[in-house]
């Protein structure tokens, strides 16, 4: 949610930035635990890159840093990116990520609430592409290995049920990240409750990723693209779709529009998923519904 709910210039956008930034607390105790440090210290990383871009790119634009600094909204990109990249990656992966968010993914388009694109999807997606190889790998069962994704990808003709019984997989999805999904979707209830994201945008991509899932799940056999739970239990999932989507900036206003909005995300990131070269399709997913939000704004207007 780069530049969630500041990008609107409300009054009160600090106490909403705090608000993210708290529950996100929950993901990033569970990724901790189960990851490592090295979670803690990517986002150490990036927090501290985010404010130094930030306070340049203010300077380079002649606005006055000390008050861009205190939105809290480059904080809340910096812990977007931090999550997303793999802990244990090269310092260079976090730390171009994060310089590429804040710098090309918000200033670029003139700054704060102006940018077309979710700005940590954008650093990391720049990132991803610049160094493939340090976002192959997160640490599993105590050892850096294939992610859930990629291993469900290149299956080498196991069933999901022999694929369960590898390092790269827990109970129903990713090890460690169906743990990191649910604290995720507490904290993204809690935002719901608060009044601070809506419902509609998460709940529509979480449904239509399961129904895609759910129409090439034949049952288990090698060449099944995952059950829904395991589409919602693997990756960042439900970070993306309680923290990503829900940027009030960067996805369309009318209702109707949200739903296909939603709908484009899901089905991007899902064909990725299953048949493309990434491990992971949610940040080309996130832009590409962003790259339709100013004709779904106008048709639905």
């Amino acid at each position: 949610m780069a530049e969630t709910m500041a990008s609107q210039r409300a009054p009160d956008s600090r106490q909403t930035m705090l608000w993210v930034s708290a529950a996100l607390l929950p993901g990033i105790a569970t990724m901790a635990a189960l990851f490592g440090a090295a979670v803690l210290l990517n986002l150490g990383v990036c927090l501290v890159v985010a404010w130094l871009t930030e306070a340049v790119c203010l300077r380079l634009r002649h606005r006055d840093w000390r008050a861009g600094l205190r939105d809290f909204s480059a904080p809340v990109t910096a812990l977007l990116v931090g999550l997303a990249v793999p802990p244990g990656a090269p310092i260079a992966a976090p730390v171009l990520a994060t310089v590429t968010a804040i710098a090309l993914g918000k200033h670029a388009y003139g700054g704060l609430g102006q940018n077309l694109f979710n700005p940590a999807m954008v650093g990391y997606t720049v990132a991803l592409v610049s160094m493939p190889a340090a976002f192959a790998l997160w640490p599993v069962d105590a050892a850096s290995g294939a992610t859930a994704l990629d291993t469900l990808k290149h299956n080498d003709g196991l069933t999901l049920a022999e694929l369960l019984r590898t390092p790269a997989f827990g109970s129903i999805g990713g090890y460690g990240w169906e743990w990191a999904n649910l604290a995720f979707a507490m904290g993204g209830a809690v935002l719901i409750a608060r009044g601070i994201i809506g419902w509609r945008l998460p709940v529509t991509f979480l449904l239509a990723l399961g129904g895609l899932a759910l129409a090439f799940h034949d049952g288990g056999s090698s060449r099944s693209a995952g059950s829904p739970l395991m589409h919602w239990s693997m990756g960042s999932t439900m970070l993306a779709a309680f923290f990503v989507l829900t940027d009030p900036v960067t996805h369309p206003n009318p209702r109707r529009a949200q739903i296909y909005f939603a709908l484009i995300a899901a089905a991007t990131t899902f064909t990725i998923r299953a048949w493309g070269s990434y491990p992971d399709g949610l940040a080309f997913g996130v832009l590409l519904a962003n790259a339709a939000t100013p004709y779904l704004d106008r048709r639905f207007a």
